[in-house]
C-alpha cells in the first residue's frame, strides 16, 4: 500500500517539514484564522454556560446553552456544507465569521432574555458547518503532496490545543465577567475574517452553474459519494469507529473522577486531568507521526493505529486511579491523533474537487452524532454497571470493530485507482458523480495500466 498511495514526493524523500508548510503565506493566514475561531468558540461555550446559569439559576438551561452549539451539525450540517460548495470559499469563511461576530455581540448585550441567548447561540453556530466545510475544501488548493498531510496534522492538533486553551481562558474570564469573555470571542471572529480576507487568494467556486441542481439533491450527492464509493466508505467507517470509543473517557470523566478521587487529587482536578489527557495525546500523535514518519511508511500505520486506539483503553477493566486513566486516555488520543490526519489526507485526495465541502459536511455531522451517541450509551450503561467495566468492555468491542474495519480496508491498487479517478474527474468537471460501478471500471483500467 505504501508505494502506491504515497503523495507526489519521491518515495525515498522524507516527510514535509513544518517550515515548508508554514512558509506558505496562505496557509499561515488560514491556520491563524482557524485557531482564532476555535479558541473563540470554546471561550464562548464556557462563557455562555456561566452567563445562562447566572441569569436563570437553572443547570438545565445552562447545559442547553452549551448543547445549542452542536445542534446545527445534527440538524443540517450536510445541507449547510452544500451551500458552501456553491460559493467562493474565501467569501463563505468571511461571511460566516462576520455573522458569528455579530451574534456574539448581541449575546453580550446586558439583560438579554434567556430564550434570546439560546436563539442567538444557535444562529451563530449555524455558520460553523459552511465555514469549516469551506476551510476543509480549500486546504488542498493551498497544500499539495505531503505538505497536505502535515498541514492537516498541524490543523487538527491546533483544534485540540484550542479546546484546552479556550475552556481554561473562557472559564477563568467568565467567572469574573461573562460579557468580557463574549466580547473577546467576537474579537477573535473579527480578526479571523480580516486574516481570511487579506491573506487568502480569491478563487472561483468549484461548483459552476453547470454543476448546480437542487440543494437537497446536491446534499444527497455528498452522502452518495461518501458511502457509495468503496475507498471513501472505508475511510468513513474507520473515522467513525475511532470516534465511537475515543470520546468515552472524556464523556465519563466527571463521574469517573468522583468515584476514584483521592490520592492527592480532588474530584475537580481528577476530572480536568482525564478530560485534558485525550487532547494532549491527540496533539502529540498528530504532530510526531505527521512530522517524523516518512510518507512512504506513514499510510502503513493506519491499520496498527486503528487497532491500538481502542486496545489501550481495555486496561480500564482493572479500575486504575485517575492518573493512570489519564495516561490510557492520552495513549488513545495519541493513536487517534496519528490516525485521523492520515485518513483525512487520503480522503481529500480521493475526492474530486467540487465535492469536498459536501463530503466534509457528511463526515463532520456523522462525527458529532456518533460522539454524542457514544457518550449517551456509555452513560446509560454506567448507571447499571461500574464505569471501569463499561469502558473496558466498550473498548474491547472497539478492538473487534477496528479489526473488521482493517480486514475490509481496500487494497493498494483500489486506493490508487480512486485517487487517480478523483484527479481525472476534477479535470473533466463532470457535473454528475459517477456510480460505484463506473469507478470500478476506472479502477480496473488503472490496475491494468500499473501492471
Amino acid at each position: 500500500m505504501e508505494a502506491t498511495v504515497s503523495d507526489e514526493r519521491p518515495a525515498q524523500e522524507g516527510p514535509a517539514t513544518f517550515r515548508e508548510v508554514f512558509s506558505l503565506a496562505e496557509f499561515r493566514a488560514l491556520f491563524a484564522a482557524n485557531a482564532l475561531s476555535w479558541v473563540g468558540d470554546y471561550i464562548a461555550k464556557a462563557a455562555v454556560t456561566v452567563l445562562m446559569l447566572r441569569e436563570t439559576e437553572s443547570v438545565a438551561l445552562s447545559a442547553a446553552a452549551f448543547a445549542a452549539s452542536y445542534l446545527p451539525w445534527l440538524l443540517g450540517g450536510p445541507l449547510l456544507s452544500a451551500v458552501a460548495e456553491r460559493h467562493r470559499y474565501r467569501q463563505v469563511m468571511v461571511a460566516c465569521d462576520v455573522v458569528r461576530m455579530a451574534m456574539m455581540l448581541l449575546v453580550a448585550v446586558p439583560g438579554m432574555p434567556p430564550w434570546a441567548i439560546l436563539a442567538l447561540i444557535f444562529a451563530a453556530t449555524l455558520a460553523n458547518p459552511p465555514s469549516q466545510a469551506a476551510r476543509s475544501a480549500l486546504m488542498p488548493h493551498i497544500l499539495t503532496g505531503d505538505r497536505l498531510v502535515v498541514g492537516l496534522s498541524v490543523s487538527t492538533s491546533s483544534s485540540q490545543a484550542a479546546q484546552v486553551v479556550g475552556y481554561l481562558v473562557g472559564a477563568a474570564i467568565a467567572v469574573a465577567s461573562p460579557t468580557t469573555a463574549l466580547l473577546i470571542n467576537a474579537a477573535t471572529f473579527a480578526l479571523s475574517a480580516a486574516l481570511v480576507r487579506l491573506g487568502l487568494r480569491d478563487r472561483p467556486p468549484t461548483m459552476t452553474a453547470a454543476h448546480r441542481s437542487h440543494l437537497l439533491r446536491e446534499t444527497a450527492q455528498g452522502f452518495r459519494i461518501v458511502f457509495g464509493w468503496p475507498v471513501l466508505r472505508a475511510i468513513a467507517v474507520l473515522v467513525f469507529s475511532a470516534m465511537v470509543f475515543s470520546i468515552v473517557p472524556e464523556g465519563l470523566a466527571a463521574a469517573w473522577a468522583a468515584e476514584r478521587s483521592g490520592d492527592n487529587l480532588n474530584a475537580g482536578t481528577a476530572q480536568a486531568v482525564i478530560m485534558a489527557a485525550n487532547p494532549v495525546g491527540y496533539i502529540l500523535g498528530g504532530l510526531l507521526i505527521g512530522r517524523l514518519v516518512a510518507p512512504s511508511r506513514r499510510l502503513g500505520l493506519i491499520r496498527p493505529l486503528a487497532i491500538l486506539a481502542p486496545a489501550v483503553l481495555i486496561p480500564a477493566f482493572l479500575d486504575p486511579p485517575p492518573l493512570v486513566v489519564a495516561l490510557l486516555a492520552a495513549a488513545c488520543g495519541f493513536a487517534v491523533g496519528g490516525l485521523l490526519p492520515l485518513a483525512n489526507g487520503l480522503f481529500v485526495r480521493a475526492l474530486p474537487d467540487g465535492y469536498r465541502a459536501r463530503a466534509f459536511g457528511v463526515m463532520a455531522s456523522g462525527t458529532q452524532i456518533i460522539q454524542g451517541a457514544a457518550v449517551l450509551a456509555t452513560g446509560a450503561l454506567a448507571e447499571r454497571f461500574a464505569i471501569p467495566s463499561v469502558v473496558g468492555a466498550w473498548s474491547a468491542a472497539g478492538v473487534i470493530l477496528m479489526v473488521v474495519a482493517v480486514i475490509t480496508w481496500p487494497r493498494a491498487e483500489t486506493v490508487e485507482a480512486a485517487v487517480e479517478a478523483a484527479s481525472a474527474r476534477a479535470e473533466d468537471r463532470d457535473p454528475h458523480p459517477p456510480a460505484p460501478a463506473q469507478r470500478t471500471t476506472i479502477g480496473e483500467r488503472s490496475r491494468q495500466a500499473v501492471t
